[in-house]
């Protein structure tokens, strides 16, 4: 069997934004401001409230779980529970939120800042990604 390359790197870029997420946490306040969680966040983990954290872990979890799911669809792990449907409903998560940046400049323009145009222009590619990898194993699921 071939693996597949596209879904290897999706992978990677999944548990790479994992990795981020579980950074940011450790990073305190200053990285949640930062990577544009939101002044609410900040301010929550400064205030040394949990939810900040368990947000955060719940989202890096979830990116560790897509990892898996890219590298079971490569062929490196076995082939996961609902593998050809959770595949490209990962793909359109990732496609979709690549997209905000474009709804927001059309109808929400004043919300629009460089973390929206930045975390897009990241999550399409990731989709990208993801898209030509599922396309290439789509017959094999």
């Amino acid at each position: 069997m071939t693996l597949n390359l596209f879904l290897i790197a999706g992978a990677v870029l999944s548990a790479i934004a994992a990795l981020l997420h579980i950074c940011v946490i450790f990073g305190g306040p200053a990285w949640y401001r930062f990577f544009g969680a939101g002044e609410r966040m900040a301010a929550s983990a400064e205030a040394g409230h949990l939810y900040p954290v368990a947000v955060t872990l719940v989202i890096a979890g979830m990116l560790g779980v897509w990892a898996a799911y890219a590298l079971a669809g490569a062929g490196v792990l076995q082939p996961l529970p609902l593998q050809a449907l959770v595949l490209p409903a990962i793909t359109a998560v990732y496609l979709l939120r690549g997209l905000v940046a474009v709804a927001m400049w059309l109808f929400a323009r004043r919300r629009l800042s460089a973390f929206w145009v930045w975390s897009s222009l990241v999550c399409f590619v990731y989709g990208v990604v993801h898209l030509v990898g599922l396309v290439q194993v789509w017959d094999t699921l």
